[in-house]
């Protein structure tokens, strides 16, 4: 099954076959070349998908609660380390945050994350949600946590490769005008994520 996603404020689109990029050009172009794939048409820009360079921090030094704890925990993510360490906290239970933080990281376009994962309840929910674990140099990252890397204090954003015919089919789109519109409105912005060619996030 070809699958053609055409953002709208440029009219660039992404031909996906199965896991892989089959071919990257104007939407007429490939539309025309390709009359029987699927359309699926977003607003917006389409981007390579962000690195978030804090994956210890943001799975597991951090819990996104269930929102049936939601009178006991609330509802934002606990970074809390007497709750982290509290005997209730199997590691059962931080695999289930983790894997709300990384739909949470969906959300927001994020397709990898930096750091090393050593919960394996954890480091098995990232991979069951797709998100690619990549090396982080240098040691710890330097700048503020955050599922937004557009937010203050969180250093500048980073970028997955260009996508590429023969590509893993991993990108993020961004409901915005133009990529220079990303950091004023976030990454909140994002409508869609690709991951091994499946839709794991679309915006409601």
């Amino acid at each position: 099954m070809l699958t053609l996603h055409v953002a709208a404020a440029t009219g660039d689109a992404v031909l996906v076959e199965g896991a892989r990029i089959a071919a990257l050009g104007p939407y007429g172009e490939l539309a025309a070349a390709h009359p029987a794939a699927r359309v699926r048409r977003w607003p917006g820009v389409l981007t390579p998908g962000l690195l978030n360079p804090h994956g210890p921090e943001l799975l597991e030094r951090t819990y996104h609660p269930d929102p049936r704890e939601a009178g006991e925990l609330g509802t934002e993510p606990i970074t809390d380390p007497a709750v982290l360490a509290s005997p209730g906290m199997t590691d059962a239970r931080r695999g289930a945050g983790a894997r709300r933080g990384a739909q949470r990281l969906l959300a927001h376009g994020t397709v990898a994350v930096a750091g090393e994962l050593r919960v394996r309840a954890v480091a098995d929910a990232v991979r069951r949600a797709g998100l690619e674990t990549v090396p982080r140099p240098g040691g710890p990252a330097d700048t503020r946590p955050s599922l937004d890397p557009f937010a203050p204090g969180c250093g500048p954003a980073v970028w997955m490769p260009d996508l590429r015919a023969g590509g893993p089919a991993r990108f993020a789109v961004f409901d915005v005008r133009d990529a220079a519109e990303l950091p004023e409105r976030g990454a909140a912005a994002c409508v869609a994520t690709v991951l091994g060619g499946r839709l794991v996030h679309r915006r409601a």
